[in-house]
């Protein structure tokens, strides 16, 4: 399973990356990082240039909604089987919480 994790997470990186530069690269009315690749009405990468780097931009944004999602199914948590046990979870933590969280109150009794 950790394996699988740190496969997605890779992927997640290096598909995030490449749709900054996509979206970098694309010229949309000579005002983005396009033109300083063609310039001008030319277009960086030919003439179908756009069509392409529009397909690529929405296959790289579904990759990135798949994995997106692939990553949240396997860091989810694992469920209850009953909310006592969460409820009773809830107070352990509360009251290990309240026994270390009065190191203040301690500090200011003993600076006294």
């Amino acid at each position: 399973m950790a394996v699988l994790k740190t496969i997605l997470l890779i992927a997640f990186v290096i598909i995030c990356f490449l749709l900054i530069l996509l979206v970098l690269v694309q010229n949309e009315e000579n005002n983005g990082m396009g033109s300083a690749f063609g310039g001008g009405q030319s277009t960086a990468f030919g003439a179908r240039s756009a069509s392409v780097l529009a397909k690529t931009t929405g296959v790289l944004v579904a990759l990135f909604f798949v994995t997106t999602f692939g990553i949240l199914l396997l860091n989810k948590a694992p469920e209850k089987e009953d909310l006592s046990s969460t409820v009773k979870e809830l107070q352990g933590e509360q009251s290990s919480s309240e026994n270390s969280g009065n190191w203040l109150q301690e500090e200011i009794n003993t600076s006294e």
